[in-house]
């Protein structure tokens, strides 16, 4: 598989969202807008390249008795410096991604990759997997908190243009449902193609 394969498979062909349907509760959780599920899908594509490269590094010396506490621990460390970061430089999107930023530790997308790839795989291909599957989950959680915000808000990225008339559903949790739901038909349905 090529370098360039593997950063498009995870935007695409294993989309963790819409083709792989892991990480749900963050999607479902943060997405009532747009910026909410970029900054949550950046904060997990910084851990899942960060926590593939040194699960792929440290992969020959973990005994398999104690792999996955070893994995969480890699990741749950690099969870701390992410949430430490946001904390200091964009502490508005901390505030507003709350319990969800160390819940990063157990999502279920990063300690599958570490499990199904990183430790099967090298340093540079266990990064460029977690740069395509997190650009896919970055990618995933924009776009369906751009359309929650849109249809619930009448607004995009901070920028309003119909708050009026909006129906509040699409902002609330059964909305969040319904606009995954088609969004993963419509993914589905073009990626096939």
């Amino acid at each position: 598989m090529s370098k360039l394969q593997l950063i498009t498979k995870g935007i695409i062909k294993d989309n963790p969202t819409f083709v792989l349907i892991l990480g749900m509760c963050p999607t479902l959780g943060v997405t009532s807008s747009a910026i909410n599920g970029m900054g949550m899908g950046v904060a997990t594509m910084a851990v899942l390249i960060m926590s593939n490269m040194v699960i792929s590094m440290i992969k020959g010396i973990v005994p398999d008795k104690v792999r996955i506490p070893v994995f969480i621990v890699v990741i749950a460390s690099f969870v701390t410096i992410i949430e430490m970061l946001m904390k200091a430089y964009v502490p508005a999107l901390y505030a507003s991604l709350g319990v969800f930023i160390p819940l990063i530790v157990v999502n279920c997308v990063i300690l599958g990759r570490a499990e199904a790839f990183a430790s099967k795989n090298g340093i540079v291909d266990s990064a460029l997997d977690g740069i395509g599957i997190g650009l896919g989950f970055t990618l995933s959680l924009t776009v369906i908190g751009a359309v929650r915000e849109i249809l619930g808000a009448g607004s995009i990225f901070g920028y309003t243009f119909a708050a009026d008339v909006m129906p509040l559903l699409f902002i609330l949790a059964p909305g969040g449902f319904l606009v995954l739901g088609y969004l993963m038909v419509l993914f589905n349905k073009i990626a096939k193609r």
